[in-house]
């Protein structure tokens, strides 16, 4: 799948639902997502934000609507699409025998990068993510804090046309978040869209160009 042409929206969702049985989570939910753009969601807990981010990486399929990567349906399952996005969603899952280190180096590899550019760039990523200290303990080890940052860590170091994260900031400090802030805003620069999850005000305003407030969604489909 070759990169967007310019002008194309690399996510686009239109008239998407989902229903869980006979609860409806999102309703009519329209999206459009470009290169070097960031769109945070926001909403109060149950509004579907979850879901939406669920949706537009292929994990789930809409009930009714269309979610469109770079012009054609997502998948998860299509290797371009892994190829091209990176997540950070859902709980941490590690190899419970391999270090921090060992973990980023093995996804800088699994993403095309040789030994020598995989070494260079994780070490890079972990003083960025505050991780060379504990470079070389095993998972079960670090803190809540710890296990986030090494979650972004790996999709940082992964080959991204769309990030997408679902309240990256949890359980990080405020300077932690600042520094993700910043860290974000250097990708959209480079031309990565982003999908953003957050109930930080402070993230969504360093980041954001726009916010899509599900709560608005929700009081409209009720109305």
């Amino acid at each position: 799948m070759p990169a967007s042409p310019p002008g194309r929206p690399i996510l686009r969702m239109t008239d998407v639902s989902r229903d869980y049985g006979d609860r409806t989570v999102l309703r009519s939910v329209n999206l459009t997502l470009s290169r070097a753009e960031c769109v945070a969601v926001t909403g109060p807990n149950g509004s579907g934000k979850s879901t939406l981010l669920r949706l537009a990486t292929g994990r789930e399929r809409p009930t009714s609507g269309e979610v469109l990567f770079d012009g054609a349906p997502v998948s998860e399952d299509d290797p371009a699409v892994r190829r091209r996005l990176a997540a950070v969603m859902d709980a941490a899952s590690f190899y419970p025998d391999l270090t921090v280190r060992e973990h980023l180096v093995f996804v800088a590899l699994a993403h095309g990068l040789g030994r020598a550019a995989a070494e260079e760039a994780v070490t890079r990523a972990l003083a960025d993510h505050r991780l060379a200290e504990h470079a070389d303990v095993l998972p079960d080890a670090l803190s809540s804090g710890q296990t986030q940052q090494v979650l972004l860590a790996a999709a940082f170091l992964r080959p991204h046309d769309l990030l997408v994260l679902d309240e990256p900031e949890q359980r990080l400090d405020t300077a932690a978040r600042a520094a993700l802030a910043r860290r974000l805003c250097a990708r959209k620069a480079e031309g990565t869209a982003i999908l953003l999850v957050t109930h930080h005000d402070d993230v969504a305003a360093a980041v954001a160009d726009r916010v899509l407030d599900l709560a608005d969604l929700s009081e409209a489909a009720g109305a």
